[in-house]
């Protein structure tokens, strides 16, 4: 874990052909300035390198691959000739076999391979195993030009967000090198430490450098923005995931511009920021989930079905669900953005002095053995549990129940061999001893427990009540919307 060379930087020589005899290749002016905006990140030279030569000889490909075992970080440029080149490829494997030896290819939650991509890749493109769920580094696209790359020899707005770019990758190379530091002086980064944790939903071509330029504003403030990778490009898989990912967040943010953006593949035809709006506010119904939508002053949508959206949202209190919708200018959306974090920040705060967070698991005495596992693994998770009294003076079981109710930060009822009617007696029984006076985020929630019955998949299809489907087992996953809700109490957040 003791490197002599922060980075290597893989590419094809063809990128580096100067567009302009006597001026500098595309990769030494990004070589260049990234050199000098990650040194003045790290406070020290930024020690980058790479292969001048790329003449194939076998006698300086060994001095490379002999090279990675000293070098922390890989930078591949992607492109048409990079990915036709059997040397970039080697470089790249080469560099994962050492990075195997040396800490492993991810440190920590980050990896040590970025993707830089200098030229649109096509969707079917041959890529590298290891870069295909990665998100990337665009350079290319200039205003509506996706095709575009960023050349600064292409004139002043062209240079400006290349170096734009260039600045929010020298933030991020220099925060995995930090990474890296830390763990081997001993420090293991905890990600659940982050101060909250953001959905920042897919938008059109025309905000993807705002959403791109916020995402990095973010994350130096600390936060984990999700997702991190490439989401599913079929509905059938893409709508669980984006599910997932909802649950484990405080936040979702959306911007919504006159481009439509990504279309997956599926039976409704929807756009991808149509779904993850839908599901976001299905996750804010369920679980609290605050949420900030965009979209900028006078914007008018490119095709019928984008201005049809943007007209539903500004109308349909359904669509806004949980947000905080704001029309005007990029300032006032940022500031709309901090305001909501700000008050999640001071909601933690005033909760972090409590203690772990306290869930009462209602149960049938008969379901007393079977919720076992389940209290285990919340305890587990860091939450509190409390059970029903069943015995004793009636007066005093009833009593002690309404102040297990009353006392805790959300209610847990365990519906397993009990019946349908006994799920609407108990569940109308805490809905009326729920403390009226406790926090927004207190709530009762339902558990599928076995053994499955057609009354529970009714349930499941259209319940009111957050719900846990544990009914094919227990995991952290299947708890993780219940610890999401709970993770401005105490130890679970």
């Amino acid at each position: 874990m003791n490197f002599e060379q922060h980075a290597f930087i893989s590419y094809s020589h063809l990128d580096n052909a100067p567009s302009i005899e006597g001026q500098d290749g595309w990769v030494t002016q990004f070589h260049k300035a990234l050199e000098v905006m990650l040194s003045r990140r790290l406070g020290e030279k930024a020690r980058i390198w790479r292969d001048q030569k790329l003449d194939g000889n076998h006698v300086f490909a060994k001095e490379i691959i002999d090279q990675f075992a000293k070098t922390a970080l890989l930078i591949s440029i992607l492109s048409p000739g990079y990915l036709r080149s059997s040397w970039t490829r080697l470089e790249l494997q080469a560099f994962c076999d050492a990075a195997a030896l040396n800490g492993g290819v991810t440190i920590g939650t980050r990896s040590r391979v970025f993707k830089i991509k200098k030229l649109p890749i096509e969707p079917d493109a041959d890529l590298p195993e290891l870069m295909q769920e990665m998100l990337g580094f665009d350079f290319f696209g200039i205003g509506d030009d996706d095709s575009k790359e960023l050349d600064p020899t292409f004139g002043p707005d062209a240079r400006a967000q290349f170096l734009s770019r260039l600045s929010d990758l020298a933030f991020r190379i220099a925060a995995c090198l930090q990474q890296i530091a830390q763990i081997r002086n001993g420090k293991v980064p905890d990600a659940n430490k982050a101060v909250q944790k953001i959905f920042l939903a897919d938008c059109g071509r025309d905000l993807r450098t705002i959403r791109d330029q916020l995402s990095t504003e973010l994350q130096m403030l600390g936060h984990v923005v999700l997702p991190t990778g490439h989401l599913p490009v079929t509905e059938d898989a893409l709508i669980p995931e984006i599910q997932l990912q909802l649950t484990q967040c405080h936040l979702s943010i959306h911007l919504v511009g006159r481009s439509i953006g990504p279309i997956p593949d599926g039976p409704s035809g929807r756009s991808l920021m149509m779904l993850e709006n839908d599901l976001a506010v299905a996750q804010s119904r369920s679980n609290s989930l605050r949420r900030v939508i965009w979209i900028p002053e006078d914007v008018a949508g490119e095709r019928p079905e984008q201005q049809t959206f943007i007209d539903a949202l500004q109308r349909d209190a359904a669509l806004q669900y949980g947000a905080d919708l704001v029309r005007g200018d990029l300032k006032a959306f940022k500031g709309s953005v901090y305001s909501v974090l700000r008050s999640l920040d001071n909601h933690k705060a005033t909760t972090s002095a409590r203690g772990p967070a306290v869930v009462h698991l209602m149960m049938s005495e008969a379901d007393s053995f079977a919720s076992i596992p389940l209290i285990k693994l919340l305890r587990t998770c860091g939450v509190q549990v409390t059970t029903p009294v069943f015995t004793g003076d009636d007066a005093a079981v009833r009593d002690a129940n309404i102040k297990l109710v009353s006392d805790c930060d959300a209610v847990l009822l365990f519906y397993g061999t009990g019946d349908d009617a006994w799920r609407f007696r108990h569940l109308n029984e805490l809905q009326e001893r729920a403390n009226p006076g406790a926090s927004a985020r207190c709530r009762i929630w339902i558990c599928l427990a076995p053994p499955t019955t057609p009354d529970k998949d009714l349930l499941q299809a259209c319940s009111e009540c957050p719900l846990i489907d544990a009914r094919s087992g227990l995991s952290e996953i299947v708890v993780q919307p219940l610890l999401s809700a709970l993770s401005g109490v105490g130890s679970a957040s």
